[in-house]
């Protein structure tokens, strides 16, 4: 737990301070960053950027906030600029939907099933092989609680775009992560 002293540190920008409040929370936050990302040098340039942002605005964490929800929130968003800025700015499109209705033996496991055997590194990869479209939205909704409202606003697309998009990512995230298991298991 962060004690008062080092965020009044970091509120005086002192390094020795920020420095604490970084290797505190580096970790939790690498796993955030993680999740949008492509692979660890894209999660590390995200984790770069977020810190930078944390400690340009501390100025405005308000003590009756969480910090963690606070620097998670500037993590997400700072995920987003990296992925515009390495991507293009249109990193979400409409497309037609995958086939849901196949025959597949690898999709006929139940969700129960899948998330018992799943390891959290093969979730992890399976968020990762996601299109960048994709995972930013499965993420921003699934994971970080986000509405499609929300979604719609920061990435600059329509709700119906970003329930579309959700759509196609949770079928492609358990498509990927059955895959893994299969793999995993021999098949």
């Amino acid at each position: 737990m962060i004690d008062r002293e080092i965020i009044k540190g970091c509120l005086d920008n002192d390094r020795n301070s920020q420095k604490a409040l970084y290797d505190e929370f580096y970790g939790k936050m690498m796993a955030v960053c993680l999740r949008y990302s492509s692979g660890e040098d894209d999660a590390h340039e995200m984790v770069q950027e977020g810190f930078l942002r944390v400690f340009k605005n501390f100025k405005s964490f308000k003590e009756s906030e969480s910090l963690d929800t606070w620097i998670k929130k500037i993590m997400i968003e700072a995920s987003v600029k990296v992925i515009r800025e390495n991507k293009g700015k249109r990193s979400i499109v409409s497309t037609v939907y995958a086939n849901k209705t196949g025959k597949d033996k690898q999709v006929e496991m139940n969700d129960k099933d899948i998330i018992t055997k799943a390891k959290q590194e093969d979730m992890l990869k399976a968020i990762q092989e996601l299109t960048t479209g994709y995972r930013i939205v499965f993420n921003l909704f699934l994971m970080d609680g986000y509405s499609h409202r929300e979604i719609a606003e920061i990435l600059d697309v329509s709700e119906e775009t970003s329930k579309s998009n959700f759509e196609k990512a949770r079928y492609t995230f358990r498509k990927n992560l059955i895959q893994h298991l299969s793999n995993a298991n021999g098949k």
